[in-house]
């Protein structure tokens, strides 16, 4: 999915919304209860999901138009396709904005560039047509159509939701609008879904960033961020009803993968590209940031024959994992250029070394005036994250996510042990070669 948080779903603990396809792979699977991606940006993020490595290694940094690269990332749906099986794309590449096939897909299905949720032109292995209807629908009707074919080869299946990105204006070098003025746009069926349930806020909630100078700054046409910039209920909503949208159509491949027989020889993932801010800190309708509710992401997974049911990890796991993960799985070579962990041993329950720190990195591109062109370059640790903005001098931030894990108050400036901070800064440094 595209810019789902990981809290909007009914097994994470979210009060009302309806999600039960989702949770059941949770529920018969595992959830990796702190998944991140490295890159919280649409296009980086899902160049890293089918590379398996950071965007610093594979190129696509931003959302303008990166066409000619994306068609030469080595993925791993491409790694699978050359070992053997038949391999399936349906929806939003948004790795350039064309819409031709990218190598390695036997069957292709795709929009161009962000697309559009009615009525949408729809690139079907070559034939460019507008079809009628709701663009959820239509992607969760071609993954349908590739799981009912005969298939002589296993198979992969990778299918990008466009939901539940708000619709959007897009300029010719692929940049897009403030996603402030983009709308969330559910499904008729669903228009009044939830209509009075009360939104959950998390405590950080609409808590001015005063102690962050990079979002203090005042800029030009932007107001200070507060409880007002936040995002308002409806909006919430709206995106909550999307979300059931995809559900809906995830209960139906599950259902055809389960009437020939399948499902239980089948890794179903489910995962998004990025979380979302609500109004933490002030920050409304954006992700970016390396802050936990833009760098969190749910994966589920479920596969019987590895991994038990209602499995929780508590592991630091990254979008760039997915990749080995498939290819071992697939029984493919897992290439030396991937920096990605094959999570396999993890389903398998072993309890074996894992990290202790990754990058959350980011470049920043016209949308996004708060942070500059340089972008930034944090990490993580089981305790501590720490951000350097690469372009603004004396802007850095710390947090010790143990005693605050809202990130409420930056220690850059107090930090008690400056030890710490000076292994971050190694760490970091280590991370980004």
């Amino acid at each position: 999915m595209d810019d789902q948080r990981w809290d909007d779903l009914g097994f994470a603990g979210h009060p009302f919304v309806q999600t039960p396809n989702i949770d059941r792979i949770a529920h018969e699977g595992i959830r990796f209860n702190r998944a991140f991606v490295t890159t919280p940006l649409c296009s980086p993020s899902r160049a890293s999901f089918l590379t398996g490595q950071y965007a610093h290694t594979h190129g696509i940094i931003d959302n303008t138009a990166r066409d000619k690269r994306s068609h030469e990332l080595i993925t791993w749906p491409r790694l699978l396709h050359d070992a053997g099986y038949e391999a399936g794309f349906v929806g939003k590449w948004h790795m350039g904005l064309d819409d031709s096939a990218r190598p390695g897909f036997d069957y292709w299905v795709s929009i161009p560039g962000q697309g559009q949720y009615l009525d949408p032109v729809i690139n079907d292995n070559g034939k460019r047509h507008v079809i009628k209807g709701y663009v959820t629908d239509i992607f969760s009707d071609y993954a349908v159509d590739f799981l009912k074919h005969k298939h002589v080869k296993p198979f992969v299946l990778w299918v990008a939701h466009k939901a539940v990105h708000p619709d959007l204006q897009q300029a010719a070098d692929g940049t897009l609008s403030d996603p402030s003025a983009g709308k969330f746009i559910p499904a008729e069926r669903h228009k009044h879904l939830y209509t009075g349930n009360p939104i959950p806020r998390r405590p950080n909630f609409g808590i001015p960033p005063k102690d962050k100078p990079t979002l203090a700054r005042q800029i030009d046409s932007l107001p200070p961020l507060s409880a007002k910039t936040g995002t308002d209920d409806e909006t919430v909503r709206n995106r909550l009803r999307m979300v059931t949208a995809v559900d809906e159509g995830i209960g139906r491949m599950l259902k055809v993968l389960e009437d020939a027989h399948q499902l239980d020889n089948t890794l179903f993932v489910f995962t998004s590209d990025e979380g979302y801010f609500y109004g933490e800190h002030g920050l409304s309708v954006e992700r970016r940031l390396a802050y936990e509710e833009s760098a969190l992401i749910p994966i589920v997974m479920r596969y019987p024959k590895l991994i038990k049911p209602n499995t929780a990890c508590d592991e630091m796991v990254l979008n760039i994992d997915i990749a080995p993960t498939m290819l071992e799985i697939g029984g493919a070579k897992i290439p030396q250029s991937i920096q990605g962990r094959s999570l396999v041993p993890l389903l398998a329950g072993k309890n074996i070394p894992w990290r202790d720190s990754f990058l959350i990195e980011y470049w920043s591109d016209k949308v996004f005036p708060r942070v500059l062109k340089m972008g930034y370059k944090a990490v993580r640790t089981e305790r501590w994250k720490y951000i350097h903005y690469v372009d603004l001098t004396g802007m850095d931030e710390l947090y010790d996510l143990q005693q605050d894990p809202y990130e409420l108050t930056n220690i850059i400036n107090t930090v008690q042990d400056p030890r710490a901070l000076g292994r971050l800064q190694e760490d970091l440094s280590h991370l980004t070669k």
